[in-house]
């Protein structure tokens, strides 16, 4: 087997599981999840009617490229979303089985093994961006997240010994775990800085549908490319999903987009990875990209779930809204592993310790001292939550 697969850690759900093993919650109490971020809202009733409606597509093999109708789609929402002039339906956008598969998968077709390779990240941070890494022959560099810089690496410290190395930058904006989103201004260094050292920019914007204000939606890295006529996104790669946008995570659809020089030979490498996503989930994730009503609801929703959180945590502890996505990142005034382990036993709400996210950095975790809210569940069951995690509160 590969040995790379020995330096992979264990998942962290995996290790909540771990974390919880000999405790017994009360069973007074139903069991409230806020540890995974897997939407719970209703999935959109026309998606689920154009599945239906084409089933016979499953005599269908699909082709890797996928549907020109599909990659149209995307385009048109692309430069509405982002204020594009253009984008080449044919060259520049890939519909992939989820962002997850792609995100793992472009690092393997990225990286060039035979040079010392650093891949670039957030920390805390998605787990795959490090295990992409390590399968791909690369090492992880990480890049702590901390309150005193808004929760966006500090890339000024960098030293140009590290990008001389970077050949993957990857970005997640807004981010998940802490929902701050990277600024304009930061997506020009770091395109400069692209430039100068040859390295990629892969930008993980799964969470960018999901924002507070409606006049000021998080702005993106192919929209600060078009801002500043970089119309070919040279070393500019986005991931989009409908699973946090539309609640459709077992749709398993979302796409690539950006710079085509590397979009054509990651196409060749997808088809002999073979993921290719079933026609019948890209004419209902066509339905799915075309409305912006079901979007606009669901954003609403989850407004509406993190005033009422936030207001019933009031009294005893002020929350600080993120910028966007649907997590509170919260700090922690004792252990955020014990944290996690008494809220579970006493309350029977599930959270996700903050260090399970992190990586040791200069001999500190920066996701350590926090837990991450996933305000996925109803209203009814985060309102509940809430009150739980405000009683849990009072006690330490």
């Amino acid at each position: 087997m590969n040995p790379e697969l020995a330096r992979l850690q264990a998942y962290p759900f995996e290790r909540l599981a771990q974390l919880f093993k000999e405790l017994t919650p009360p069973a007074r109490l139903s069991p409230i999840a806020l540890s995974i971020g897997e939407p719970r809202h209703a999935s959109p009733d026309f998606v689920k009617q154009t599945l239906i409606d084409n089933l016979s597509k499953l005599a269908v093999y699909p082709t890797t490229k996928g549907l020109p109708v599909l990659r149209e789609t995307i385009g048109s929402w692309l430069k509405n979303r982002f204020k594009l002039d253009r984008i080449d339906a044919d060259s520049e956008i890939l519909p992939v089985m989820g962002t997850r598969e792609a995100l793992f998968s472009f690092t393997q077709a990225a990286v060039d093994r035979s040079k010392k390779s650093l891949v670039l990240m957030p920390a805390p941070f998605y787990q795959i961006y490090e295990g992409a890494a390590y399968l791909a022959g690369a090492e992880p560099h990480y890049l702590p997240c901390s309150a005193e810089n808004g929760f966006i690496p500090d890339y000024d410290a960098v030293p140009d010994s590290i990008w001389a190395h970077t050949q993957l930058l990857f970005v997640c904006s807004p981010g998940n775990p802490t929902g701050a989103v990277t600024s304009r201004e930061t997506l020009k260094k770091l395109i400069a800085l692209a430039d100068k050292h040859n390295f990629i920019i892969v930008s993980d914007e799964c969470y960018s549908e999901i924002y507070f204000d409606e006049a000021n939606p998080p702005v993106g890295l192919l929209q600060v490319c078009a801002e500043t006529g970089r119309h070919d996104y040279a070393r500019c790669i986005v991931f989009h999903s409908l699973s946090k946008r539309s609640n459709l995570p077992g749709l398993r659809s979302g796409f690539v987009a950006g710079d085509a020089k590397l979009l054509k030979p990651y196409l060749l490498y997808r088809t002999y990875h073979g993921a290719a996503m079933p026609v019948q989930h890209q004419l209902a994730s066509v339905a799915a990209w075309q409305d912006e009503a079901h979007v606009a609801e669901n954003r609403a929703l989850y407004r509406h779930k993190f005033a009422e959180f936030k207001s019933i945590m009031e009294p005893v502890y002020s929350l600080t809204m993120p910028d966007a996505g649907f997590y509170f990142w919260m700090r922690t005034p004792i252990d955020d592993d014990v944290f996690a382990q008494r809220l579970y036993e006493e309350m029977n709400v599930t959270v996700l310790p903050g260090r399970f996210l992190g990586r040791e950095v200069n001999d500190r975790n920066p996701g350590a001292s926090h837990v991450r809210l996933a305000l996925v569940a109803s209203p009814e069951e985060c309102a509940e939550a809430a009150h739980r995690l405000r009683d849990f509160m009072k006690s330490l």
